[in-house]
């Protein structure tokens, strides 16, 4: 469940900032600001929902899982395929984010 939260907030993260770089960037109208707030509000929210006594760990994880999720942006909406150093990249992240979640813990 953890994982599908990651995801979603992922996701919901890049789709905010996106309108905001729309509209900043590409010229888009600024009513894309109000799904892209929207969004944001998505993400913070979804992050709350992952079941860990430290907020910090929960970022530190999300954090493989975002950079994967905006390199699969990279490739999809924006049509740019990653190269050999996105895909290590998004390896170490990603082993990363997993020690994080799956190391044992001392209880405190």
């Amino acid at each position: 469940m953890t994982f599908m939260i990651y995801i979603g907030a992922a996701v919901a993260e890049i789709a905010g900032c996106f309108a905001f770089w729309a509209w900043l960037r590409l010229g888009k109208s600024a009513l894309w600001l109000v799904p892209g707030i929207a969004s944001l509000m998505v993400f913070a929210w979804l992050l709350t929902l992952v079941e860990t006594s430290a907020a910090g760990r929960a970022y530190a994880a999300y954090g493989g899982v975002y950079i994967t999720t905006s390199l699969i942006w990279l490739w999809t909406v924006e049509g740019v395929r990653p190269d050999r150093w996105d895909m290590i990249g998004v390896v170490t992240c990603l082993t990363g984010a997993a020690i994080i979640v799956l190391g044992p813990r001392m209880p405190v």
